[in-house]
């Protein structure tokens, strides 16, 4: 009995060990390789590219990533890349993923490292940059590649890495991002068991991580409506049905579904207005005018509740000033949701990446995402990730999808350690 209590404190006393040193050794790596973090960021940040149009960057992923010796697929949804790492121990499948396109906004930071670049978008030359942190999501997912392909012989189970085009929405009618890369199977061959991902913001301090159970970003619907009138002489508005009028008191309409009709103390609500075109010439009231926004949820069943009122304060405004309004709905993304067993088993995980003191929950955000698409494949936990230099007031943080967007860039090493130990640590509990 002494002998096998003795074996037994010594397995323990072993294992505990072996933990710690991966441990160190995860800490070691990731910040050996920070000068190469911030390299790759700015290259990726100096040659920005739109949504379905990532050659130049998924060509630089698949260099290195063919460097490491893993498995790759490319043209992933278009531009995506997936790369497979095969740990030396039995364990269940992980994803890990960054998103890798630019937005159409001209860069108004003055760094070294600034976007110049140009494309064409949908018929017209636009500014390109990476006004949302995609450039550092793809060199923390890269480096963290890098760590874990040293460590191979550590790792319990599978590794998959997705680099995701797209994030922001494919241009036109083509399909794109997230939803087309679970569609083409990115979650099975192997089947995936659970997936990370983290968003970079230029509101938290660099180095810490804020995250959220459950809901924690809103889903994501565009919405259009067309509304139908009578074309009269500006001077003569009795002969017309005055769309652009109408127009107005939907708007008006809709504020009031937020305000008025939905329970905002089990969820928040936003509906708004981004655009609205209608006629030509001061003094001629059009036939049409076009109203186009977006809708913010945080509950599925509020969200079909929401498109219902839309589309009934829509129409019988119109009807009452006898005119038509067509509505079209259409849902960009779904509520990203981590999954809260998940969150309290990683979460040991977080504070070994940033230390206990930078790691806080927050609440949930009307921001959208569509890692949300890779939730309804597998448990899923996405995270935020500080990029705001020290010393700075949040209040006064760029915001994202600005030309003043900026993240500082010498913490990326934390995003590569916190990948890491959430591979390492989920691994050991299957």
């Amino acid at each position: 009995m002494i002998k096998t209590t003795a074996l037994l404190f010594f397995v323990l006393c072993t294992t505990a060990i072996t933990a710690q040193d991966i441990s160190k050794t995860i800490d070691t790596k990731a910040m050996a390789i920070q000068t190469k973090l911030v390299e790759w960021r700015r290259h990726i940040h100096q040659n920005p590219e739109l949504g379905n149009r990532e050659f130049k960057t998924a060509a630089y992923i698949v260099n290195h990533l063919k460097s490491l010796g893993l498995e790759i697929q490319t043209n992933v949804a278009k531009t995506g890349v997936v790369a497979i790492l095969k740990g030396g121990k039995p364990g269940p499948c992980m994803a890990l993923r960054a998103d890798m396109d630019a937005l159409p906004v001209k860069e108004r930071v003055n760094i070294s490292y600034a976007s110049k670049d140009s494309t064409d978008y949908l018929g017209q030359k636009v500014p390109v940059m990476h006004a949302c942190g995609h450039d550092t999501h793809v060199a923390m997912l890269l480096g963290t590649a890098e760590v874990l392909a040293s460590m191979k012989k550590d790792i319990a189970g599978t590794v998959k890495f997705i680099f995701q085009p797209a994030e922001e929405g494919a241009p036109g009618d083509e399909e794109g991002g997230a939803a087309l890369m679970v569609k083409e199977g990115v979650m099975e061959n192997p089947k995936v068991d659970v997936i990370f991902g983290m968003h970079i913001e230029s509101w938290i301090p660099a180095g810490e991580i804020q995250y959220k159970q459950g809901a924690f970003m809103a889903s994501s619907d565009w919405f259009s409506i067309k509304v139908k009138g009578k074309s009269a002489h500006g001077a003569q508005p009795w002969l017309s049905v005055d769309p652009i009028s109408v127009s107005a008191q939907i708007i008006e309409g809709l504020q009031n579904i937020v305000s008025r009709q939905m329970d905002l103390t089990k969820a928040p609500v936003v509906i708004t207005v981004g655009k609205i075109h209608g006629g030509v010439r001061n003094n001629i009231i059009p036939e049409e005018c076009l109203i186009d926004g977006t809708i913010r949820t945080l509950d599925s069943k509020m969200q079909t509740d929401v498109h219902q009122r839309i589309k009934l304060t829509a129409e019988k405004i119109a009807e009452a000033s006898n005119a038509i309004a067509e509505v079209k709905i259409d849902t960009k993304t779904l509520v990203t949701y981590n999954t809260p067993a998940l969150v309290d088993k990683m979460i040991p995980s977080l504070l070994t990446a940033a230390g206990k003191e930078n790691v806080r929950a927050m609440e949930w955000v009307t921001g959208a995402e569509d890692f949300s698409y890779f939730g309804t494949k597998a448990p899923a936990f996405f995270f935020y990730i500080g990029g705001m230099p020290k010393g700075n007031d949040p209040k006064n943080a760029p915001p994202h999808h600005t030309p003043d967007f900026m993240v500082d860039d010498s913490k990326l090493y934390i995003g590569v350690k916190t990948f890491c130990h959430l591979v390492m640590d989920y691994g050991k509990m299957k």
